[in-house]
């Protein structure tokens, strides 16, 4: 492989990681997703698609070699929820800001085909059920935005907190279905050792907002499940939302 196509891969893995990992719903296994496609890159990688488009590729056809039924199953055999094929093209058309011609492309999926299963995946992301979801975030207009954003993906607000205390014990209080979590609070501390606290004694979906989401996709630590950019568009917050609610384990 040569080496200027080896530094794109290297530069791509961030990436790679929040895709696999909100795909997953796991840290451990989004993580081993990304392994298994470098390896596989290493060996049949032609440098056909762009870097990041050939992790995207390999990781989504890792994922439905080695997905349980549930993952793998039709919406007609899932009562109507959401497909492994609508989100994969939901995360990468959003979360991953990839265009959806790219996207479809990086499924292997006709360009028209991919147009309707992204418009019935649209319409599943109304079908979630209702959860309570707990803020934290110290910026006060931030607060608003997202409070906002949350009840028009249908959902309740638990509460916002702009400090550590204030997060643990409102999460004490209302026990969140969701917790949408900023990772600096300022003078209010950190969002993380917040959720740690939480997590201590209350096991719930994390989704991280933060302006640098490569700091938490180095795949060398503990690292959140569920990542998203600031700032971000309300279709971002809804899949992220849909994914964290319905795909699983949060951290780790």
């Amino acid at each position: 492989m040569p080496f200027s196509r080896r530094q794109d891969l290297i530069r791509a893995l961030p990436y790679a990681r929040r895709y696999a990992r909100a795909l997953t719903g796991s840290q451990s296994r989004g993580d081993l997703l990304v392994a298994e496609s470098l390896r596989e890159l290493a060996v049949v990688d032609t440098g056909a698609l762009p870097a990041r488009l050939s992790l995207y590729r390999w990781i989504s056809r890792h994922f439905d070699a080695t997905a349980m039924p549930a993952e793998a199953a039709a919406p007609t055999d899932r009562g109507g929820s959401m497909g492994a094929t609508e989100r994969k093209l939901l995360l990468l058309t959003s979360l991953e800001e990839v265009p959806l011609a790219d996207a479809a492309r990086t499924l292997d999926i006709d360009p028209r085909q991919a147009t309707d299963i992204l418009s019935r995946a649209h319409a599943s992301l109304r079908t979630v059920a209702e959860t309570n979801i707990l803020i934290i975030e110290d910026e006060p207009i931030i607060a608003m935005d997202i409070e906002d954003l949350v009840r028009r993906c249908g959902h309740q607000v638990a509460g916002v907190a702009a400090t550590e205390a204030d997060a643990v014990a409102l999460a004490t209080r209302t026990r969140p279905g969701l917790i949408l979590a900023d990772i600096n609070l300022g003078a209010g501390g950190d969002g993380m050792r917040a959720v740690a606290s939480i997590l201590r004694h209350h096991d719930t979906p994390v989704i991280f907002v933060t302006a640098y989401p490569e700091r938490l996709l180095t795949g060398e630590t503990v690292e959140p499940a569920f990542v998203i950019t600031k700032p971000f568009e309300p279709m971002t917050l809804a899949i992220a939302t849909y994914q964290a609610v319905t795909g699983g384990p949060r951290i780790g």
